[in-house]
């Protein structure tokens, strides 16, 4: 694995922590997501937490989707949960921009945000391709190809879209990538001008899911996605490698009886976090239940991991300080 990285990118004139998150709560205390607008396009690599919330529709937060932002242009999205279309406009990201959807798996609280999406892209006139990229499905959960043709396709739910299908009516024709989850270690996805994207299969009960790693020049960012204690390659591989953010969701409580072959609680989240080793760990894919039991789960997870923890809330903006 990589060795330590510095980042070379900060905020211009502004005296910066670890991380800057452009709102939000410091050391996990919960808060109501920002409503203002945020605007990330800074030099080097951001992370903008557009939607923070889990799948059921408790409060004002979005479904799971992350937007990165690399030298002012909004590139990758990490996830499409419901909500992503008014998250998507008020971070003033623009389509045209935008080279890969990058999904974690296809559980409808990360996919469910596509059909808005490319509805609006529909609009951009954008020519070149975009890549669609994503666990291969199963009889239960579509793969990326599959979301796509039942989307956007001839014979899809939405097929005055399929030019996203077979580039018609100069629609950008989605590129499709299935990543086999039975593979073990990293799996390299892009390699493009400094910029480096991985996938590694998590153990999300029976689901087909996904981990992402993003690295721009000396910068880092890894994308946990759903996954429980039973990701060991995950760990295994990212040991000790440093990142400047660890992306880890917050879903279950420390309660007995939650579903821990389906996500980490804390005490997981925080072995996970001790093993990797980021300069800051990011909480999102917030549920009530996790954030009714805060302190309890903050406690599980410095038990482990004695770094920086952020809660992080709709629209934040994070990026990486080089000290």
């Amino acid at each position: 694995m990589s060795q330590r990285l510095s980042a070379k990118y900060l905020l211009p004139l502004l005296p910066l922590p670890l991380l800057i998150g452009c709102s939000g709560a410091a050391n996990g205390v919960p808060q109501q997501p920002a409503t203002q607008t945020r605007y990330c396009a800074q030099q080097g690599l951001v992370l903008q937490t557009l939607g923070t919330g889990g799948p059921i529709a408790e409060g004002n937060r979005a479904g799971s989707s992350n937007l990165v932002w690399i030298d002012g242009k909004a590139r990758f999205l990490i996830d499409a949960g419901p909500g992503l279309f008014l998250r998507y406009g008020e971070a003033k990201a623009d389509f045209n921009d935008l080279d890969a959807i990058l999904l974690t798996h296809a559980h409808g609280d990360h996919v469910g945000g596509l059909p808005g999406l490319f509805n609006s892209g529909s609009f951009a006139q954008r020519g070149r391709a975009l890549m669609l990229i994503g666990p291969k499905g199963d009889a239960n959960f579509a793969g990326p190809a599959e979301l796509r043709d039942r989307l956007v396709g001839a014979n899809g739910a939405l097929p005055y879209l399929k030019g996203f299908v077979d580039g018609s009516e100069e629609k950008p024709v989605l590129q499709i990538s299935a990543i086999d989850i039975k593979k073990r270690g990293l799996q390299p996805m892009l390699r493009d001008k400094g910029i480096e994207i991985d996938a590694i299969a998590v153990h999300h009960g029976p689901v087909p899911a996904l981990a992402y790693i993003l690295r721009y020049q000396d910068q880092m960012i890894v994308f946990s996605g759903d996954q429980s204690f039973m990701s060991d390659d995950f760990v295994a591989a990212l040991k000790d490698s440093k990142p400047d953010i660890l992306v880890m969701h917050n879903v279950i409580s420390m309660a007995a009886g939650q579903p821990r072959g389906l996500h980490r609680d804390g005490t997981a989240i925080g072995e996970a976090a001790a093993a990797i080793n980021p300069k800051k760990l990011l909480l999102t894919h917030n549920m009530k239940r996790a954030l009714d039991d805060g302190p309890a789960v903050m406690t599980a997870i410095k038990s482990s991991y004695k770094g920086a923890v952020t809660m992080a809330n709709d629209l934040d903006c994070f990026i990486a300080d080089p000290k």
